[in-house]
């Protein structure tokens, strides 16, 4: 069988470079660093990323489309189910590349470009859960005052977009590690639908409230080291 083809150097640069900012944080990951870990020369490194911002940006880039293209998806949520899956992908996104909202604040004070573009990112969020609440009510399964829409989407964005960090300050040893994703992504799809209650028809509630029940409980943080370990 013939052998695979080596990935390009520029592209394992970047898969490292991901593996690394969110194992240990972005300011803590020098191109000296990236260079070991990837057994080449630093100039190698240099002559496709001539600055650890060019990393950064080509990652964020990633980022941006592929959530670009999961936000088009919002108008087609239906229901809690439909609601639950969406929610729980995009926070799949957001670990996916975490060591952005880890560093969220350190990376837009250095960063002018992402400092623009992060903007987009919580405008591109909001317009996708006003849209999710939209079809929702279309379809019968909420029931909200359209002056309730605006404050209410903000809500849930300021959750998605903060939620990763909220997990890390209860556990900054663990909360960050691949063995505790599934649990934080499952929180964080909860906190966000839970805002939803209120304007809930009564059976998408319970449906809410089954889903959430595997690990919302007083034990659940048990459940995640028993997980992890």
């Amino acid at each position: 069988m013939a052998k695979k083809a080596p990935r390009r150097t520029a592209e394992r640069i970047l898969e490292v470079s991901l593996e690394l900012f969110n194992r240990f944080g972005e300011p803590n990951v020098s191109t000296t660093l990236i260079s070991a870990e990837l057994n080449i020369s630093p100039g190698n490194l240099y002559y496709h990323y001539p600055a650890k911002d060019e990393l950064i940006n080509a990652l964020f880039d990633r980022y941006e489309r592929a959530l670009s293209e999961l936000l088009n998806a919002a108008d087609g949520v239906r229901d809690v189910e439909d609601a639950w899956f969406f929610m729980h992908t995009l926070f799949e996104l957001i670990w996916q590349y975490r060591f952005l909202y880890r560093d969220l604040n350190d990376l837009l004070s250095k960063n002018r470009r992402l400092e623009t573009h992060f903007q987009w990112v919580l405008k591109n969020k909001t317009r996708a859960v006003r849209a999710m609440l939209d079809a929702m009510s279309r379809s019968g399964c909420v029931r909200i005052d359209s002056r309730e829409v605006e404050a209410t989407a903000t809500s849930m964005v300021v959750v998605i977009t903060y939620w990763l960090s909220y997990e890390y300050v209860r556990d900054p040893r663990h909360a960050l590690e691949p063995e505790s994703a599934q649990l934080a992504l499952l929180r964080g799809a909860h906190h966000v639908l839970n805002l939803l209650v209120p304007y809930l028809e009564e059976n998408q509630r319970e449906h809410l409230m089954r889903l959430a029940g595997a690990y919302s409980g007083p034990d659940s943080g048990a459940r995640a080291g028993a997980q992890g370990g």
